[in-house]
């Protein structure tokens, strides 16, 4: 059996996501209410009795802090990747979206056009992005063939590799949604990729703060 299926999950919120802030490659923490998503994720996972064979997550504290979540429940180690990374935002990197458009302006416009060749100034193309995510996914598939595997990641990598999958071209805007510290599914069977139940945060419709010890 082939058939290799992908649990892709989004890193819990960290205080730049409420700020719009362009996360990339910077090492951000998760915020508290990050922390109680990454909780309840972990403990959605325990309720359903989610089977997997290995977790891996990007090395990016927000996205291994959201792993460990996991790794505490379910007494499994997470493999760190460095192909799961967010995208280097460049000379965007740290800034919002209000404060972009004034200090890198041409920069900006590129980003917003999704110019796959430009990288924003010493960070990374869209081109170069796309390269290394279907990389990385490739060769953690051949590694865990007909196995299913839970990858902690960012907002960008998952949305890439969603475009990868449905074949979408990498200059057309976003059309998936990424919400954080949701549960995303991906199946190949051999021959390609499918995409299966997407931005599912149906686990953190009743999170409380105020229940969870953080």
């Amino acid at each position: 059996m082939n058939t290799t299926r992908f649990c892709l999950i989004r890193h819990g919120e960290t205080a730049w996501n409420v700020e719009r802030r362009l996360q990339g490659m910077t090492n951000t923490p998760l915020n508290i209410r990050g922390k109680a998503q990454a909780l309840q994720l972990a403990q959605a996972m325990k309720i359903s009795d989610l089977q997997f064979h290995a977790l891996y997550t990007s090395d990016l504290q927000r996205a291994a802090d959201t792993a460990n979540a996991i790794v505490n429940l379910f007494n499994e180690d997470a493999i760190p990747h460095q192909g799961l990374r967010e995208r280097h935002f460049g000379a965007l990197q740290g800034l919002t979206v209000v404060e972009a458009p004034d200090q890198q302006p041409q920069v900006w416009e590129a980003h917003l056009a999704r110019d796959i060749d430009h990288d924003l100034n010493g960070g990374e193309s869209i081109s170069q992005f796309a390269k290394r995510v279907q990389d990385t996914l490739e060769q953690i598939r051949q590694a865990n063939l007909g196995k299913t595997i839970l990858l902690v990641s960012h907002g960008g990598v998952l949305d890439m590799a969603h475009r990868l999958a449905r074949r979408e071209a990498l200059n057309a805007k976003r059309a998936a949604s990424v919400p954080n510290a949701s549960f995303n599914w991906l199946i190949h069977d051999g021959s390609g990729w499918e995409v299966g139940q997407w931005a599912d945060t149906r686990h953190l419709e009743h999170v409380s703060l105020e229940n969870i010890d953080l």
